[in-house]
């Protein structure tokens, strides 16, 4: 029997897909600023519910958010300095045209915050810093520690600092305890910023679609912390780590390098770190994806010392137990399962075992085989339909590279008017599916083509740093969207 959908999932809704890193603005990349806000309102324009995003945690210099430091701290970053100016933390700020300026002035705003200590907002971060007390200041402390060592990996530090010795412990919070407040601080400014936005959501009838990273990095500070729950050697290393066997697509498969988790110590835990984990989402976001669903139910575990993912071997894992524990613990997980890949039986029915839903890409569903999965008419209503996600080409540059028989057999099987351009009859295709939840990343809703996709895998450059700017966005486009939604009975 299968268990009962979330609330979340009984009703039809389409939403966008948008990293708030992709939002316009002066940086680098986008914040939680005036632009976030003004997507909140051109999603509900367009006649939608939803925005999802990527996960929001700090990254490495590779700027993956799938690789970071913490899977309960976010990324600064994003950090809107007009709000620090208008809690009187910051004189008027000027230009500021790098990241580097923009924590020099984040580090001004939490001088000045600390003379503030019988203000309501002072107060309110200490309430922060208690009610996070499970995560905050282990994080904090590693990132001083981290950055006093020079941002090495945790692994090369100082042998009593990397073991976690008390006395070493004790000594670093007293010669770093600005830096940790500054950590903290940061937190906290950010939590603030996002539950502001969050609200702001809510009243237009948005929710934020977040993502959870099946692993965590080595470095970061959960792996610092909790060593007894990932399967390393005496000096922190991972003896066996994370990835995917050879497929289709790579011939020596994905050694993704993630540590592999001690299944049995953390379910002799009940899952406790799991339950932290999610717990701290679900004060981000309504609703989360799990990335590589599958590893919850046997993963593929590879001797560290190999360097290639081909002579791994399937290990079952206690996805059942988890989920149980997450269950009643949360009593409804509002939880989308990425289901893509190989996916096996087991897998399935422990999905639908705990009601989540499963994901159609349409980008991967014409290859001629009408009992194809992706295709629309064998989605089922528990089910995110996209057109193509973060990892995928855009809708346009897809449909473009497709040879000509591929993309007349596409406008056939969609009824669609050779002279419609792509993205759209693929977007409507995926408006019209039977799927609870349809999502549109906006390169599509953009009409995008070639060099504008979010990651292309297995590479390590040239990712993450796609943005889109407010000039692209038609008039029109609001309204078209709104009037497809009311066409499909979504919203």
């Amino acid at each position: 029997m299968t268990k009962e959908l979330h609330l979340l999932h009984q009703r039809r809704r389409a939403g966008i897909l948008l990293h708030p890193s992709s939002l316009p603005g002066p940086l680098p990349q986008g914040l939680i600023c005036h632009d976030a806000y003004r997507f909140v309102e051109f999603i509900a324009q367009a006649g939608m519910t939803v925005w999802q995003m990527l996960p929001l945690g700090p990254t490495h210099s590779d700027g993956s958010p799938y690789q970071c430091l913490s899977a309960h701290a976010c990324e600064t970053r994003f950090i809107s300095l007009d709000w620090l100016v208008d809690r009187g933390l910051l004189k008027a700020v000027g230009k500021v045209n790098t990241f580097v300026e923009h924590q020099q002035q984040l580090q001004t705003a939490w001088q000045a915050f600390q003379k503030q200590k019988t203000s309501v907002l002072y107060k309110h971060f200490k309430a922060f810093n208690e009610t996070h007390a499970d995560w905050l200041e282990d994080y904090a402390l590693f990132m001083a520690i981290r950055a006093q060592q020079g941002d090495r990996i945790w692994t090369k530090w100082p042998k009593a600092l990397r073991d976690r010795q008390a006395a070493a412990l004790a000594q670093a919070k007293k010669e770093l305890a600005n830096e940790i407040g500054f950590y903290c601080f940061g937190q906290f400014v950010f939590f603030q910023q996002w539950h502001d936005l969050k609200n702001y959501a809510q009243q237009h009838g948005v929710v934020l679609f977040g993502d959870l990273p099946i692993y965590v990095a080595l470095d970061s500070a959960d792996v610092w912390v909790h060593r007894d729950l990932f399967l390393l050697d005496e000096t922190g290393e991972p003896t066996i780590v994370a990835g995917v066997p050879p497929d289709y697509f790579s011939e020596t498969g994905q050694r993704w390098g993630n540590p592999q988790y001690d299944w049995p110590a953390m379910q002799a835990q009940n899952f406790c770190w799991w339950q932290q984990r999610l717990n701290t989402q679900l004060t981000l976001f309504d609703l989360v994806r799990v990335d590589h669903f599958r590893g919850f139910q046997a993963y593929w575990e590879i001797e560290a010392q190999e360097e290639t993912a081909m002579h791994g071997r399937w290990v079952e894992a206690p996805g059942e137990a988890l989920l149980q524990s997450l269950q009643q613990h949360f009593h409804n997980l509002p939880l989308v399962a990425e289901d893509l890949g190989v996916i096996t039986d087991e897998v399935t029915a422990l999905r639908e075992q705990f009601g989540l839903p499963g994901m159609k890409i349409l980008q991967f569903a014409f290859d001629g085989n009408p009992k194809n999965a992706y295709l629309p008419h064998n989605h089922e209503f528990n089910s995110v339909v996209y057109t193509g996600t973060h990892d995928n080409d855009t809708t346009l540059s897809w449909f473009t590279l497709l040879d000509e028989g591929t993309r007349e057999a596409v406008y056939t099987y969609l009824g669609a008017d050779t002279h419609e351009a792509m993205p759209w009859p693929l977007i409507r295709a995926a408006l019209a599916s039977v799927s609870c939840l349809a999502m549109l990343p906006m390169q599509d809703v953009l009409a995008l083509g070639v060099g504008e996709r979010m990651n292309t895998p297995g590479t390590t450059k040239g990712n993450w740093q796609w943005r889109f700017d407010w000039q692209q966005v038609a008039d029109d486009l609001a309204p078209r969207l709104a009037e497809l939604n009311r066409r499909y009975d979504r919203g």
